[in-house]
């Protein structure tokens, strides 16, 4: 009788250890977040009334809280879109310049950890002050866009109707010609938004092998090649992560969120704002799934 074990594969120990690390937080998901989850849906079906002795009373009511956000609330459908729409559009902005800045940190230059730290600021620094500049120059720079004065225009040197006339001219689809604009109106957002990112993109240019920078360079690749065929694939799983990172950031940051926790602490509509929370959750949940899907299809590991 053969009674000698079965020895894992380098996949099944790997496995484990990722279930080793992750099991932490999957204990604590079920302990904290679980049971808040399906208290949160109870209360999205019933009609919560706070008791001025403490505590509160449900009236289970169906599904008429979500029938009255769609269908009667003045604005949450809008807000909704709105939301999943500034989204769709500050994502690829925010990765493709977090990885652009990330290039240019991770050359060698001097001042580059100033510079790092400069980028990295409005994270660690989100004071009033900060906070009320950056929106003031956020309303600047969209209205400048949006409508643009002639004095404006002619003092600053640029003519902002005759860029976008240009691009029409160029053939640019009116769909990319507005992307642009929609980009250039939310450029803060965008840097404000990118700290984090610039610095994942950081340690991942960090990790990248020298040897395959050596080889491209013998081989005569050029920087564009070497670029696409070195840099891009070796960071492209930390893309998935910043991914994820960003809409749910933004998601935290949004509108919808926004008008969730007004209806519950100025309206004091404690169930229709569980209810606002849990659609929109559910569309990001929807979109994180969708936009993992694609990107990971695409992701190159190298072991």
């Amino acid at each position: 009788m053969n009674t000698k074990k079965k020895k894992m594969s380098l996949i099944q120990k790997r496995a484990i250890t990722g279930f080793v690390f992750i099991l932490p937080w999957f204990i604590g998901f079920l302990w904290f977040y679980a049971k808040g989850f399906v208290q949160a849906v109870w209360f999205s079906l019933s009609n919560m009334t706070m008791q001025e002795t403490g505590g509160y009373l449900l009236d289970f009511v169906g599904l008429d809280n979500y029938k009255y956000i769609f269908l009667q609330h003045a604005s949450y459908n809008q807000t909704l879109v709105s939301s999943v729409g500034n989204m769709i559009i500050d994502v690829p902005l925010i990765i493709f310049f977090s990885l652009f800045i990330a290039i240019l940190l991770n050359s060698k230059f001097k001042g580059r950890t100033l510079m790092r730290a400069i980028l990295f600021l409005p994270i660690i620094m989100n004071s009033g002050a900060i906070s009320a500049s950056i929106e003031l120059a956020q309303q600047a720079v969209s209205g400048g866009v949006a409508a643009v004065s002639t004095e404006a225009a002619v003092s600053s040197g640029v003519n902002i109707e005759y860029l976008l006339g240009m691009l029409t001219d160029l053939g640019f689809p009116a769909t990319l010609t507005d992307y642009i604009i929609a980009a250039v109106g939310r450029i803060f957002d965008i840097v404000q938004a990118s700290g984090v990112q610039i610095i994942i993109f950081i340690a991942a240019l960090q990790s990248v092998p020298g040897a395959l920078y050596e080889v491209s360079k013998i081989e005569g690749a050029t920087a564009y090649e070497t670029f696409w065929k070195v840099t891009f694939p070796m960071v492209s799983p930390l893309i998935v992560t910043n991914v994820v990172y960003t809409i749910v950031d933004g998601f935290m940051n949004s509108e919808v969120v926004d008008m969730a926790y007004e209806m519950a602490f100025t309206n004091y509509n404690w169930s229709i704002s569980v209810t606002m929370s849990l659609v929109s959750s559910f569309v990001v949940c929807i979109l994180l799934a969708v936009v993992t899907k694609l990107i990971s299809s695409k992701v190159f590991y190298y072991n």
